[in-house]
């Protein structure tokens, strides 16, 4: 790490006369700046663009107004309104914190101390100090993919920041800059610096309040800062997904289990080849009849890749029951409020046609 030759206070100063000229203040999270609403959209915001999260936002806000509203819904509901987003453990955890929240803490949010805040599910120790410095005001640094990006780079500081040792030192300068008044525009000015100037690809140096004091730019060595986390070829997996219709045009379902990918959502049978889906056919549905298959497309992970082979089949006689919970039939020009898988809900789509 280089130091610059710009004291804490210079850099705030440079800082707030930005932000108070280009930060974002509109956007729906920053008005009625309750816990509840921020969590909210920070949870939303991890690895998720601004753009992006706005409606499902509102959406949300509309149907869970408030932490009571949120912990009373059934999770199935969560899950449909966070459909598309991604990342599902977020809401999986969204939801299983606000119960904490109504059962253990009376609704209210423990925002006391970062330490309290951050024992509630899906929330660590950055979220805990936006959420804290944006509603409270009190002082509580941040360190997310943003300002990770905006203090690497200011300083050049070398290795991926997921390292625990360049993290440690990631969080000291984040400690140095953040000041004791006006928290909430400051927290909201680090993210905004990171995601509107110093973004990923093409940071906008010439714009940047930091560009005659920053390492990386000094060096042209903007998109080297931070250095990504070392690459792995991903394992590719395959699966066959049964798009299973009935006469109505309904579409057969399972919910998966509570944790493991896709936790708690609505999808298609899956199999490993088709000589288990068929036998699973002949089991469950034996009147059904297999059509052609789709094209084979590619959902991918974190760790790895799923290679989707859509599989329809069609039952031509009415068959109205399912036989065991966690099943549905799944009505693509009504559906039902459930959260689903985002390559389920591609072919779900599909199937309107």
């Amino acid at each position: 790490m280089q130091d610059i030759p710009l004291t804490a206070e210079a850099f705030r100063q440079r800082l707030f006369a930005w932000f108070d000229e280009h930060g974002r203040k509109t956007l729906p999270w920053q008005f009625d700046k309750t816990p509840y609403r921020v969590w909210v959209s920070e949870i939303m915001l991890q690895q998720t663009q601004v753009a992006t999260v706005i409606p499902y936002y509102q959406r949300f806000m509309d149907r869970f107004p408030d932490v009571f509203a949120l912990a009373e819904a059934p999770q199935d509901e969560v899950l449909h309104l966070w459909t598309g987003l991604g990342y599902y453990a977020r809401a999986r955890n969204l939801h299983k914190a606000a119960r904490v929240v109504v059962e253990e803490h009376g609704g209210e949010f423990p925002v006391d101390s970062v330490e309290a805040l951050s024992t509630l599910p899906g929330i660590g120790r950055s979220t805990a100090g936006a959420i804290i410095s944006i509603s409270t005001g009190r002082r509580a640094p941040i360190l997310d993919g943003n300002v990770k990006r905006v203090l690497t780079r200011l300083h050049g500081v070398e290795g991926w920041p997921g390292r625990p040792a360049v993290e440690r030192e990631l969080w000291v300068l984040a400690e140095r800059y953040t000041p004791e008044e006006r928290l909430p525009d400051y927290t909201q000015a680090m993210m905004d610096v990171g995601a509107t100037l110093c973004t990923r690809g093409k940071p906008a140096c010439l714009l940047c309040p930091f560009n005659d004091v920053c390492v990386a730019h000094a060096r042209g060595e903007e998109t080297r800062f931070p250095e990504s986390k070392p690459r792995k070829t991903l394992p590719e997996r395959t699966t066959r997904m049964l798009v299973l219709r009935d006469p109505e045009g309904r579409v057969f379902l399972q919910q998966r289990p509570a944790s493991g990918l896709w936790g708690g959502l609505w999808s298609l049978p899956q199999f490993d080849d088709e000589a288990a889906l068929r036998a699973w056919l002949d089991q469950r549905f034996p009147r059904a009849q297999r059509e052609a298959d789709g094209a084979a497309f590619t959902h991918t992970f974190s760790h790895f890749r799923l290679v989707i082979t859509p599989s329809p089949a069609r039952l031509h006689e009415p068959f109205s029951s399912v036989g065991e919970t966690g099943e549905l039939w799944y009505d693509v020009q009504a559906p039902a409020s459930v959260g689903l898988a985002a390559p389920v809900k591609t072919l779900l789509d599909q199937a309107v046609t």
